[in-house]
């Protein structure tokens, strides 16, 4: 299911606590609120714009070895659940723990959940990955509501954005209709603009 709008009002980011980590899909709760979940590769930076939305330093733990989050992690984002799945796509990993994140990403979205929207990281200065490709298709197919959004825009100049974006869109067959943004957390790129996207979709 999706969520339905109803009566959260006015998301207060700076209201962000941890609520807590499961390492299998069926240790999972229920939903009690709207869930804006964060998928992505597991170099894109996705504990890094977490603590950027968030207002925090590190709420979400930032690792320096990729494929580090082996978890569903949840933080309640003013009554909204924010849920940081495990990054895919690492090579540096055994195949038994791929099976298990996959398995995570899987199991969580194969529930019926809450979902108000799936934030997919990419990061903009790459050609979408197959499994980037393989998890816009998903969702799609899954008829879940998402957005695509881009990181790492600080290593690169606003011309090589712009491109990039018009670029990356095209190679994943987006059309108009899919929100898209460009953020980088070391600068504050584009994190308001998610913020408020974000907010419009709980609201």
């Amino acid at each position: 299911m999706s969520w339905k709008k109803d009566s959260v009002k006015n998301v207060n980011f700076h209201k962000a606590t941890y609520t807590a980590s499961y390492g299998t899909s069926a240790q999972l709760p229920a939903s009690t609120g709207p869930e804006v979940s964060f998928v992505g590769r597991s170099n894109v930076g996705k504990s890094s714009l977490l603590n950027k939305l968030m207002y925090r330093k590190d709420l979400a733990k930032v690792s320096s070895t990729p494929g580090k989050t082996a978890t569903i992690n949840f933080y309640d984002v003013d009554g909204a659940d924010f849920v940081d799945l495990p990054g895919y796509g690492f090579a540096g990993v055994a195949k038994s723990e791929k099976a298990r994140w996959s398995e995570l990403i899987e199991g969580y979205f194969s529930q019926t959940r809450a979902f108000a929207l799936v934030v997919c990281l990419i990061d903009i200065r790459h050609e979408p990955s197959d499994l980037d490709l393989g998890m816009i298709r998903f969702v799609q197919d899954m008829n879940l509501p998402f957005a695509v959004v881009f990181t790492k825009a600080d290593k690169l100049s606003n011309q090589q954005c712009n491109r990039q974006k018009s670029l990356l869109k095209k190679s994943l067959g987006l059309g108009e209709d899919v929100a898209v943004m460009v953020t980088s957390s070391e600068k504050g790129t584009g994190i308001d603009e998610l913020r408020a996207y974000i907010a419009g979709i709980i609201d």
